[in-house]
């Protein structure tokens, strides 16, 4: 079984974004900024104004920092499908235990 951890990542490069996101502006990789648009969980390109809560106007640049009182940083949770996370035996032991009776 894979083990799965939850992740930030910025929206422009990636790459993974420490855990104490929230006093930080830019990425500390490509030095896009954290708390625009592209970063939101409430993101959403399919709703008005392109986000999932209402907001009394449209904000052009998705990737410009604002200060919305909405914003929240988009958080995934990801698999680690790291080569050490499993053992080869446990995966053939695994595929082994499906058709056990």
């Amino acid at each position: 079984m894979l083990a799965k951890h939850t992740v930030s990542r910025c929206g422009a490069c990636g790459a993974v974004l420490p855990i104490a996101t929230a006093s930080l502006e830019q990425c500390p990789n490509c030095r896009a900024a954290i708390r625009a648009c592209r970063q939101c969980t409430h993101f959403d390109t399919s709703r008005r104004f392109e986000c999932a809560q209402p907001i009394a106007e449209r904000l052009a640049d998705k990737n410009a920092r604002n200060d919305c009182a909405s914003f929240s940083l988009r958080v995934t949770v990801e698999r680690d499908a790291s080569p050490d996370s499993t053992r080869p035996g446990d995966i053939r032991r695994g595929f082994d235990n499906l058709f056990k009776k």
